[in-house]
């Protein structure tokens, strides 16, 4: 979530302070120690608990509105479930009585457990550069569930504030890297080139820009997110619940289909990468290995119009405003040289997803860089579209992640002038009327 913050914000505002970073991870590493030894987590523990209870309301219920606006789907009742989930999640950190220790720990077991098993299974299936730490990582989430539900070695009520610190430790590591790289970062560099973010390749082409960007024009195209979706883009599918939203679909015929993403902003920039031969499923998940030994030839698409008629129309777009033509032309430039394909390691979510990093870096610079940070820090939709982009780099980017991703990354940018009270007024508003599905 911090570097995602920090790519939004830019490295402008804080390259000439990176020792600030440095020193406020230092102090938050310190306090990770103390915080045990002082007994401190108890009063702290309560606001907190509140803090998060409030956000995971919040979160619910400005996800509610989208859901009356049209009929019964696929997609709606993912997103029921989700707005439930954070609703239920909220209830319980607000209102103690709902909970008792054993059903809190459960119920954190439950997601620690999903999660683990989703990285490492993943992360054993791409084996992309360092995915044994990505088990690993997988595994230790495991066996902190189990910690947890089993009450040992530590009591239930000590392993939630133990996997808090654990967090917080996480994100003060974090914060010093990030610190000690800005001090070294040129003025040309994105902050993408950074070591941090080079541990998939997928930012190789980060741009490396002289002076300036330019103000956002009013009158600039939008950039538009093209994705065809598993279930979307099969003919006839058979129903495979997420699964054919996020990884493949299965036609009548036995044929699967992965989806697509492309990004576009017209006239002139159209991105699309495509494999130069079809993969077929009885190729074998030794495909899905993202070694150069998997590398293939690929090709890109020349426009929009073209994909939707020589294959068909996608079933979701999202429109973003708020964002720099000039990085991501530049970009587009670097990745174009090389038409290499790899279904999970440089595939067309791959450059999409990158491509939207790059176009949307410093697109929240402000004059309060810090308090900047701070509010983008508290906004759940930097949450959710940090989680994606988490579980993306621990697998890799499927059309199914990007569409969540691009989703979140709009309401962040395009919707960062709104109030709570607005967004609560929009969603009364609209809450009566149905109709058509909008797309964000």
């Amino acid at each position: 979530m911090l570097q995602l913050a920090f790519v939004l914000i830019g490295p402008q505002a804080f390259r000439s302070r990176w020792f600030v970073i440095v020193i406020a991870g230092g102090i938050l590493a310190l306090l990770v120690v103390l915080l045990p030894t002082l007994d401190l987590f108890a009063g702290l523990l309560g606001p907190a608990q509140v803090a998060l209870g409030l956000l995971f309301v919040a979160h619910g219920l400005l996800a509610l509105p989208a859901l009356a606006e049209g009929g019964f789907s696929s997609r709606r009742l993912l997103d029921l479930a989700k707005a439930g989930g954070f609703l239920l999640l909220g209830a319980l950190l607000l209102v103690p009585s709902l909970w008792s220790p054993l059903a809190l720990a459960l119920l954190f077991g439950a997601a620690f457990i999903l999660d683990g098993l989703t990285r490492a299974a993943t992360a054993i299936l791409v084996r992309f550069a360092g995915w044994t730490i990505a088990v690993g990582c997988g595994l230790l989430e495991i066996v902190f569930a189990v910690v947890i539900v089993a009450g040992w070695p530590l009591p239930r009520t000590e392993a939630i504030p133990l996997g808090v610190g654990l967090l917080l430790g996480l994100s003060a590591w974090l914060m010093i890297q990030l610190g000690l790289m800005l001090r070294t970062l040129e003025d040309e560099a994105a902050i993408l080139n950074l070591p941090i973010f080079a541990g998939r390749g997928w930012y190789e082409h980060a741009p490396v820009l002289i002076g300036e960007d330019p103000p956002m024009a009013p009158d600039q195209p939008p950039l538009t997110v093209h994705i065809w979706t598993p279930i979307g883009s099969a003919d006839k599918p058979e129903r495979l619940l997420l699964i054919d939203r996020y990884i493949a679909a299965v036609d009548a015929d036995g044929e699967v289909s992965t989806g697509h993403s492309a990004l576009e902003v017209a006239p002139d920039v159209y991105i699309s990468h495509y494999p130069s031969i079809d993969l077929k499923a009885s190729a074998g998940a030794a495909v899905l290995h993202s070694g150069a030994h998997n590398n293939m030839t690929g090709s890109f698409q020349p426009s929009y119009a073209a994909e939707c008629a020589d294959w068909c129309e996608a079933d979701a777009h999202v429109v973003i405003r708020h964002y720099s033509p000039r990085r991501l032309r530049a970009f587009w430039i670097g990745y174009r040289q090389d038409s290499t394909y790899n279904l999970t390691a440089r595939n067309c979510s791959t450059v999409v997803a990158a491509a939207l990093d790059a176009a949307l870096e410093s697109v929240l610079a402000c004059r309060r860089p810090w308090l900047g940070l701070l509010k983008l820090l508290l906004n759940p939709d930097l949450w959710a579209a940090a989680w994606v982009r988490s579980h993306a780099i621990s697998g890799t980017w499927t059309p199914g992640l990007v569409l969540d991703y691009a989703r979140a990354l709009s309401r962040v940018v395009d919707q960062r002038d709104m109030s709570w009270g607005e967004r609560l007024r929009g969603f009364l508003s609209r809450a009566p009327r149905s109709g058509k599905a909008v797309s964000l």
